[in-house]
């Protein structure tokens, strides 16, 4: 079943403009169809269509359940975004789709990109969470500087790549321990300087390399979370 996405369905019982006119104009819904609603706070409604209103179609809560997320930990995704917005707007719908609780623009000294679009970067979680069957929307923090993202997490183990050889790094597929809340630091196009690496280490985090191969920005950050969850999946799985 498509799901939906309105956070506020319990006040408002009806959906937002953007799903109202997808269930109207797109897939034909009529009054009387059912459909799954998701709150983003890991609450799914089973819900039926009241009328074809396709900017604030109205519904009726049938039943509701929780859907807690398929992972025990807390996995943070700390990104110094790229200069191109559109690879990271792909690296959020795939990081959501892969299984996140938080995402965390960094802003580094070697950044080409000082800013960017939250609100698009959420539409884009909520899209992939709808898409990927989620209930729960992870964060997604505006722009932060690097000193301050240090400070938003208090995961078990910390973890930053892309970091210079001269630097002694681990490899992070043997490193990670499953069942753990981690963050995953990932730096500019331009690498970490000299003092960020030393904040970061001070910080808790252990510099770790994805393997052999050179990756891009957003590609690294990928791999980093893909393989927490691997790593947890096997520890399951045993």
């Amino acid at each position: 079943m498509i799901r939906f996405y309105a956070p506020d369905i319990t006040t408002t019982h009806a959906l937002p403009e953007s799903d109202s006119g997808h269930a109207v104009r797109v897939l034909r819904m009529h009054a009387g169809d059912e459909l799954q609603v998701v709150d983003g706070s890991g609450n799914v409604y089973t819900c039926r269509l009241l009328d074809e209103n396709n900017r604030h179609a109205a519904v009726e809560i049938l039943d509701t359940h929780i859907q807690p997320p398929a992972w025990d930990f807390r996995l943070t995704v700390m990104v110094a975004p790229t200069k191109s917005m559109d690879r990271m707007e792909w690296l959020v719908e795939k990081l959501v789709e892969i299984g996140i609780n938080a995402f965390i623009p960094v802003r580094c000294e070697r950044s080409e990109r000082k800013d960017i679009n939250t609100s698009r970067l959420i539409k884009i979680a909520a899209s992939a969470m709808k898409q990927s069957l989620k209930a729960t929307l992870p964060e997604i923090s505006p722009m932060t500087a690097f000193a301050d993202a240090l400070k938003q997490t208090e995961a078990v183990q910390r973890f930053m790549g892309y970091c210079s050889e001269r630097v002694q790094r681990r490899l992070l597929s043997t490193s990670l321990k499953p069942d753990a809340d981690t963050a995953i630091l990932i730096g500019p196009e331009g690498d970490f300087t000299a003092h960020e690496v030393e904040l970061a280490v001070n910080a808790g985090f252990i510099p770790v390399t994805m393997g052999n191969n050179r990756l891009r920005t957003e590609t690294a950050a990928l791999v980093g979370a893909d393989t927490c969850h691997i790593i947890n999946q096997l520890a399951t799985s045993i």
